[in-house]
C-alpha cells in the first residue's frame, strides 16, 4: 500500500485525504493542533457516512478507507516513509516555505513534494528544498471530494517525470489532470477567473451597469451557473482581494476595498454586493442584455490566448480547466471562437482605450490570429479548426481496434454530462461516422468522468434563450432529441450503455435507446421530469413502457422516481447491476463477446426484435424470415458452420 502525506487538515486537506483513502492510498494527516485534526476526522466521517447513506459507497469500502487514514502532530511520523507529501497549509508563502525545510529532513530522497496552491510561486516555494526537480503544485478545488479539476503545475525546475508521476496521481484518485506547462500567476483558472469578477466589480464602480444588470447577463444569456458579482460574494471577497493585491493582473476596485473595511465579505458575512442573510439573491432574468457581456469575456478570451503564447496550455487545456473548474458551459476559447476573433479584438482596443490595463490590451497572438483571418467558427479557423475533419469538443471518441470496440464518451463533467444542443448535434456526426467504421463491431456509450452517465437535457443552457419552452421551440427540442436517440437505437451495430453513474432524464432515456444496459452500484436512474413539471421528451415514455410494461412504466415515469442499480437490474430497466470496482470489466467482456459474433448477423437479429416487437406474430415472423435470409447468404454463417463442426472458435469477417 503507497503512503501518502497530507499537511494541513483544514478543508482541503480533509478532502485530499478523504478521495486519496478511497483509491486504495495509506494516508497520514498532520497538523499542529490536535483539535485541527479531531475537526478532520470528524468531517470525512461525515462524506463516508454521506456516501453510504445515498448509495455511493457500500458500507465496507467507507470502513476499508477510514482505516487507510491516520491522523498525527508528529511531522517525522507523517512524512517518513511516504513516496508523496501534499502541503495543503493556509496561502501564506513563508508558512509553505517553514513547512518544507521541516519536511525535508525526514522525507526519503525518492519521495515526491506537492504543495496545494491557487496561486502562490511554486518554483519560489520550491527553492527551499533539496529537490526542486521533484517539487510541483497539485491545485484541487474546493470542495474537494466534489471538483473534478486538479491543475498540476509545473516550477521552474520541476523535471518532467514528476509532471508524470502527478498526472497519474491525480488520475489514481478519480480526479481530472490539466497540466499547467509554466509557473505564471493565478496558473490557469484562477488566472481566467479573477479579472473576469475584478473587471465585473470594476465596472460596478465605474457606474457601467449596476450588478444586478451584469449576473443577469452572465446568468441568462449565456448560462453562467452564477453571474460575477454573485460569485465574487459566494467566493468571499476577501479571497478575491488577497488575490488582487498578490497578482498584477487587476487592481483592486474601490468598491471591493470599502466592502472588506466594512467586513462585508459576501455570503460567509451574510452581505456583500448583495444582502445574503435571506439567502441566495434573486437576480431578476428581464435584466439580462442590458449589460455588454463581452466587456468581460474579451479579456478572459485574451488571457486565454496569452496562456497559450507563453507556453502554458493549449486552447483544448484551457478550456476543460475553466469548464470543470468554474462550471462554465463552455470554455474562454470556444467562446472566442463562437463570437468571432475581430470583434473580441475590436472590444479588448476599446477596453484598453478606457481602462489602460496591461490585461486589455490585445495579445500578440490575437492580433496575428486577426490578421491571418483566422476569426473562428465563421472563417473555418480560430483556437480550434472548423475544417475538414469534425473535431469534437462534448464527445471523446475512444477506439480499440484490436478488439473492435469503440467508446462514445459524453465529455461535459463539468455539467454532469448533462446533454446540450451541440451535444447532440456532435452525437449525430459521430453515430454516422462509428455506423461506417469498419474497426468498429461494438459501441459503448458512457460518461466522463465516476459522477454521471448524464443527468439528462442541460436546462441551464437551454432557458439562457427564453423562447425555449415556447410550444413550436419545445416541440423541435423533442424532436431533436428523438431524432438522434432513434440513431442509436437503429445503430447498425450493437450498442451498450455503460452506466456508470447518475442516469437522470434524457440521459435515462439516451440509455433506454442502446441495446444493453450494464450500470454501476454507484448510479441512480430515473425519469424524473415530472418533478420539475415537464414530461419525458426523448422517447422515454414509449421505450420504458416497452421495457418494463405500462404498469411499471407509469410508477417510475409518474413518480419520478430515482431508483438504485439493484432495483433497476430487479425489475429488468438494466440487464446487469456490477460493482463500481468491476464495473468496466463487466462491460468490455459483453463488448468482447459481442464484437466476436458476425456482425451482419447481429443487426438483423437486432432489427428483427426492434422492428417486429408491436406487430402481430405473423407480421414480425415475416419481418424475421426476411432478416433470416439475409443472414444465411453471409460469408460467415458458412464460417460458423464450419467451425461448429471442426470444432474451433469461428472468425466472422462480417462479409
Amino acid at each position: 500500500m503507497k503512503k501518502i502525506a497530507v499537511l494541513g487538515a483544514g478543508a482541503m486537506g480533509h478532502g485530499i485525504a478523504y478521495v486519496s483513502a478511497l483509491a486504495g492510498y495509506d494516508v497520514w494527516v498532520r497538523d499542529i493542533e490536535q483539535k485541527f485534526l479531531d475537526k478532520a476526522s470528524a468531517n470525512i466521517q461525515k462524506l463516508l457516512e454521506k456516501a453510504v447513506a445515498k448509495g455511493k459507497l457500500k458500507e465496507e469500502k467507507a470502513k476499508e478507507a477510514l482505516g487507510k487514514i491516520h491522523f498525527t502532530l508528529d511531522m517525522k511520523e507523517a512524512v517518513e516513509g511516504a513516496e508523496l507529501v501534499i502541503e495543503a497549509v493556509p496561502e501564506i508563502l513563508d508558512l509553505k516555505k517553514r513547512v518544507f525545510e521541516e519536511v525535508q529532513q525526514y522525507a526519503s530522497p525518492e519521495c515526491i513534494f506537492a504543495t496545494n496552491t491557487s496561486g502562490l510561486s511554486i518554483t519560489e516555494i520550491s527553492k527551499v528544498t533539496d529537490r526542486p526537480e521533484k517539487f510541483m503544485g497539485l491545485h484541487f478545488f474546493n470542495p474537494v471530494p466534489v471538483m473534478q479539476l486538479v491543475e498540476v503545475i509545473k516550477g521552474e525546475f520541476t523535471a518532467d517525470s514528476t509532471i508524470e508521476y502527478g498526472v497519474n496521481f491525480v488520475k489514481s484518485i478519480g480526479k481530472t489532470p490539466v497540466v499547467v506547462k509554466k509557473d505564471v500567476e493565478g496558473f490557469i483558472v484562477n488566472r481566467c477567473l479573477v479579472p473576469y469578477l475584478a473587471l465585473a466589480i470594476d465596472d460596478v464602480d465605474r457606474g457601467v451597469a449596476k450588478k444586478e444588470e451584469i449576473d443577469a447577463t452572465m446568468k441568462f444569456k449565456y448560462a453562467f451557473p452564477m453571474g460575477p458579482i454573485e460569485l465574487g460574494d459566494f467566493v468571499g471577497l476577501d479571497i478575491l482581494w488577497h488575490s488582487g493585491e498578490q497578482w498584477s493582473l487587476v487592481p483592486n476596485a474601490q468598491a471591493l476595498k470599502e466592502k472588506i473595511e466594512n467586513n462585508e465579505l459576501g455570503m460567509k458575512t451574510g452581505k456583500g454586493f448583495y444582502d445574503w442573510s435571506k439567502g441566495r439573491p434573486e437576480i431578476p432574468k428581464e435584466l439580462a442584455g442590458k449589460y455588454d457581456a463581452l466587456r468581460l469575456l474579451a479579456p478572459m478570451i485574451n488571457i486565454a490566448s496569452g496562456l497559450i503564447e507563453m507556453g502554458v496550455a493549449s486552447a483544448e487545456e484551457i478550456d476543460l480547466a475553466m469548464k470543470l473548474g468554474t462550471n462554465m458551459p463552455k470554455g474562454p476559447c470556444e467562446l472566442g471562437d463562437e463570437i468571432g476573433l475581430d470583434v473580441i479584438a475590436k472590444k479588448l482596443e476599446e477596453l484598453y482605450a478606457e481602462k489602460g490595463l496591461d490585461v486589455l490590451k490585445p495579445t500578440e497572438l490575437l492580433k496575428k490570429m486577426v490578421g491571418e483571418g483566422k476569426l473562428g467558427k465563421k472563417s473555418g479557423e480560430g483556437f480550434y479548426s472548423y475544417k475538414g475533419e469534425v473535431s469534437f469538443k462534448n464527445l471523446i471518441i475512444e477506439k480499440d481496434v484490436d478488439n473492435k470496440i469503440a467508446k462514445l464518451i459524453l465529455n461535459r463533467p463539468h455539467r454532469l454530462n448533462a446533454i446540450s444542443f451541440d451535444l447532440l448535434d456532435e452525437m449525430e456526426l459521430a453515430l454516422k461516422q462509428l455506423a461506417k467504421d469498419e474497426e468498429v463491431r461494438v459501441l459503448i456509450i458512457t460518461g466522463s468522468g465516476e459522477k454521471a452517465f448524464s443527468a439528462g437535457f442541460d436546462l441551464q443552457e437551454a432557458l439562457a434563450d427564453p423562447s425555449t419552452l415556447k410550444p413550436a421551440n419545445s416541440a423541435m427540442v423533442s424532436a431533436r432529441g428523438n431524432e438522434v436517440f432513434t440513431l442509436v437505437e437503429k445503430f447498425p451495430k450493437p450498442v451498450i450503455a455503460a452506466i456508470n453513474g447518475y442516469a437522470f432524464g434524457g440521459g435515462c432515456e439516451l440509455s433506454l435507446a442502446c441495446d444493453f444496459r450494464i450500470m454501476s452500484k454507484a448510479g441512480k436512474i430515473g425519469l424524473t421530469e415530472i418533478a420539475i413539471g415537464l414530461i419525458p421528451g426523448w422517447g422515454g415514455t414509449q421505450r420504458m413502457a416497452k421495457i418494463l410494461g405500462l404498469a411499471k412504466a407509469k410508477e417510475l415515469i409518474m413518480l419520478a422516481k430515482r431508483i438504485s442499480a439493484d432495483e433497476a437490474e430487479q425489475i429488468g430497466l438494466v440487464n446487469k447491476a456490477v460493482e463500481p470496482e468491476k464495473f468496466w470489466d463487466e462491460v468490455n467482456a459483453l463488448a468482447k463477446a459481442l464484437a466476436e459474433l458476425p456482425p451482419i448477423s447481429l443487426r438483423m437479429a437486432k432489427y428483427a426484435i426492434n422492428f417486429g416487437y408491436e406487430l402481430p406474430v405473423e407480421a414480425g415472423q415475416v419481418i424475421e424470415a426476411a432478416y433470416f435470409g439475409i443472414a444465411t447468404s453471409t460469408e460467415d454463417v458458412i464460417e460458423g458452420v464450419r467451425a461448429f463442426f471442426e470444432k474451433r472458435k469461428p472468425e466472422f469477417k462480417g462479409k
